[in-house]
């Protein structure tokens, strides 16, 4: 009889937050005794988590879904495209189970069902921190589940359910475990990261001997005691954010800044108009005026933003004051999108859709102008010094990211020597910044004369 471990392939897509319901999965599959290969051709199955969230999602997912399907033949869907079955079973009605976002229950039980597992407690050992698919030196932190908030543009909510927060103190535990890991980002994400705590009414816990609120500023504070890169991502614009802004002017026991002066806030649109059709918060000159307090409490803040053109009814005029909104505000990292329809979205039903080709034209005029501010902030850098984080080394360069950039969706910063000084994945450093570019940052090790 073979002893072998049954082997189960993974396809992983979609935003952080799906990537760590991937993390789970993977963890209880090494659990039970699977073993995690790389190839169709090696797998016994496939597990394929999928994204939903807007129509090129879906298109790359039913893609994933069917080339597993091809290759593999033994297909298990889950996440947020598995809220729509029968979209799914429509294209490939061959898969052996559809299961949606978190429900890593369902995922097991159609696993169990198509591949009993093999496990021998004494040979198959997990590390208590689980799989990650993150390199070694950061990780993805989720909080919570799910969105209170009905923006007409976003299917999140239906697909993820209302807000649920994780209690306070079991993230500060499993933060404590990533870090005594060796992990030295932790990337907070949600899909409301102000949010934290309102569901269960910022009930208290206790970490470390001491009550902490289930609160976004209480949480922050704990994690403040890593002596670690906390970095917060999904950051809701509510009036609270502002509470937290001191912890980033500040330093912890271990030198390290108690909250990495960066703030991912999803602005989306700068007429008030057009947020009052999205649902979203519309009082963009107290955005401006807060903005600049940030910026006088932590002059080093780094804010991240994303934006939707072409949403329907925006007018040339109101697209033009997103322009203007972007020449004042001098945001540090931009992301834009076209407005795409998504299927179950309440703003498909809004009048006067703004044509295909204008929607296009207004993305690329607002990325060039992005381009020019981001350019603009990053050459006032050259000739400081940055505390970075080293990612990789690639020949003579060593690639790492400064304070002011997260994984995957911003600039890095090029060190020329970093090969010559032995720097080494997961290291921090000091690198003097010597060139720019609208990107990214050029520099070298900083050494001691």
């Amino acid at each position: 009889m073979s002893l072998a471990n049954p082997k189960v392939g993974f396809v992983s897509l979609g935003c952080p937050k799906a990537l760590v319901d991937s993390e789970r999965i993977l963890t209880q599959l090494r659990v039970e005794g699977y073993d995690i290969v790389q190839s169709y051709d090696d797998a016994d199955l496939v597990v394929v988590n999928t994204c939903g969230f807007i129509d090129s999602a879906v298109t790359e997912s039913l893609d994933a879904i069917g080339e597993a399907i091809a290759e593999n033949g033994k297909v298990i869907v889950t996440g947020c495209l598995g809220k729509k079955p029968e979209q799914i079973r429509e294209a490939h009605p061959g898969v052996l189970s559809i299961s949606g976002p978190q429900d890593y229950g369902s995922v097991m039980t159609a696993v169990h069902a198509a591949l009993p597992p093999k496990h021998d407690p004494f040979l198959d050992l997990v590390p208590d921190t689980g799989i990650k698919l993150t390199p070694k030196h950061y990780a993805y932190l989720k909080i919570s589940e799910g969105c209170n908030h009905r923006c007409s543009f976003c299917i999140i909510p239906s697909m993820r359910g209302d807000l649920v927060s994780r209690p306070v103190d079991q993230v500060l535990r499993e933060a404590e475990k990533l870090a005594m890991g060796g992990v030295k980002e932790l990337l907070v994400i949600s899909q409301d990261t102000s949010a934290y705590g309102v569901d269960v009414k910022y009930a208290e816990r206790e970490w470390r001997g001491k009550a902490y609120q289930t609160r976004m500023k209480a949480l922050c504070e704990g994690l403040s005691e890593l002596g670690i890169w906390t970095r917060l991502h999904y950051v809701y614009p509510y009036p609270h954010v502002d509470d937290i802004i001191p912890l980033m002017a500040e330093t912890g026991a271990h030198g390290m800044p108690k909250l990495l002066p960066y703030l991912d806030i999803p602005f989306q649109h700068a007429s008030p108009r057009v947020l009052k059709l999205m649902k979203r918060p519309g009082a963009v000159d107290k955005t401006l005026e807060r903005i600049q307090r940030w910026r006088s409490i932590a002059p080093d803040i780094a804010i991240r933003s994303t934006f939707i053109v072409g949403f329907p009814g925006e007018t040339e005029a109101e697209f033009e004051e997103l322009l203007d909104f972007l020449d004042e505000a001098q945001l540090d990292r931009v992301g834009a999108f076209a407005y795409s329809p998504v299927e179950g979205a309440s703003a498909n039903a809004l009048p006067d859709p703004v044509p295909e080709e204008v929607k296009q034209e207004r993305l690329a005029r607002f990325m060039e102008r992005q381009a020019e501010i981001s350019a603009a902030k990053l050459e006032a850098k050259v000739g400081t010094t940055q505390r970075c984080l080293v990612d990789t080394l690639d020949g003579e360069l060593a690639i790492a990211r400064s304070m002011a950039d997260a994984p995957e969706i911003d600039g890095l910063v090029q060190i020329q020597n970093g090969f010559m000084a032995g720097l080494k994945a997961g290291e921090f450093v000091d690198v003097e910044i010597m060139g720019s570019d609208e990107h990214d940052l050029f520099g070298e090790v900083a050494f001691d004369d």
